[in-house]
């Protein structure tokens, strides 16, 4: 071999020996000014095979899946969620419900005093229930009056009464608000404790008289006194009733009550309309008024 030749491969045996060690780079240009703060670059891995550290490679990733993986949410969590004993539980409340309105309201039809029911044409035979109206044997009858006396307050009125036949009881408690001079107000509370007896009973008519005590709560004190009183209920068209009572309390203080109207019978409920005066002694009176004056309406049962 000539000299130049010995050279010349000489000198390519020590540039190969001398070079640096090759890097695998995809997609990448190697920079040696910069290999000291370079980040690693990817190794090279075979088609087919997985790359096991893929994950410790790229922690920021995986957790971004964590992140987006879906959430479950139990049924047992759900507050809201459907029950099919609570479907059950309604439909027997709303049935036991209307039920009960419905027998009550059949109930009142068919019961009371004035429900259309007619004596039979044999006169030995039973009469029927209600048949009778205001001389049946036994009623009883409860009732709620409110009475505007022209601008100068209300009174509302409770009654419960009964009647065996000829003889019986009522019993009523009236609560009295009213206006007074400059805007002032007083109230107080009147009440009746009669017992009954009618002497005159028909089927179409009922005369009472009374006799008991009555009482007024004053701010001196409650004062009692004795009682006097007369009532009549009288049938005028049908279940159409007209009801007239008067009742007259003569010491330690002075009070009249008249009342008159008409009461309209539903079965055994009971719808009132009429007029009612009071008249009151003016130390009894919460704004000095011996005469009070007004409409009057209410609600009621007789059974």
């Amino acid at each position: 071999m000539s000299l130049p030749k010995v050279f010349l491969c000489g000198g390519l045996l020590v540039g190969t020996l001398a070079a640096p060690p090759a890097e695998a780079r995809f997609g990448k240009h190697s920079d040696s000014s910069s290999s000291g703060d370079a980040k690693p670059a990817h190794k090279a891995t075979a088609i087919g095979v997985d790359d096991d550290d893929d994950d410790d490679a790229k922690p920021d990733e995986n957790e971004n899946r964590a992140l987006k993986a879906p959430v479950t949410v139990s049924s047992s969590d759900d507050c809201c969620r459907y029950s099919a004993s609570d479907d059950v539980a309604t439909v027997i409340l709303g049935a036991v419900f209307e039920l009960i309105l419905s027998g009550v309201g059949e109930a009142i039809a068919t019961t009371g005093t004035h429900h259309g029911a007619q004596p039979a044409d044999d006169p030995n035979e039973v009469p029927l229930p209600g048949s009778l109206r205001h001389a049946v044997p036994f009623s009883l009858r409860m009732g709620m009056q409110v009475s505007p006396f022209q601008h100068r307050g209300t009174g509302l009125d409770f009654n419960l009464g009964w009647d065996l036949r000829r003889f019986g009881a009522d019993l009523r408690l009236m609560r009295l608000d009213l206006t007074g001079g400059a805007g002032s107000r007083g109230e107080r509370t009147l009440g009746e404790i009669h017992v009954t007896y009618a002497p005159i009973v028909q089927e179409n008519l009922r005369v009472r008289a009374e006799l008991g005590v009555s009482t007024a709560d004053l701010p001196q004190g409650l004062y009692v006194g004795p009682s006097l009183g007369m009532s009549l209920e009288a049938c005028v068209l049908g279940p159409l009733d007209v009801e007239a009572r008067m009742q007259v309390t003569p010491f330690p203080y002075r009070q009249a009550d008249l009342r008159t109207g008409l009461a309209l019978h539903l079965g055994s409920f009971m719808l009132r309309g009429g007029v009612h005066g009071l008249f009151l002694d003016p130390d009894v009176s919460p704004n000095s008024r011996d005469r009070l004056f007004g409409p009057e309406f209410g609600l009621g049962f007789t059974f």
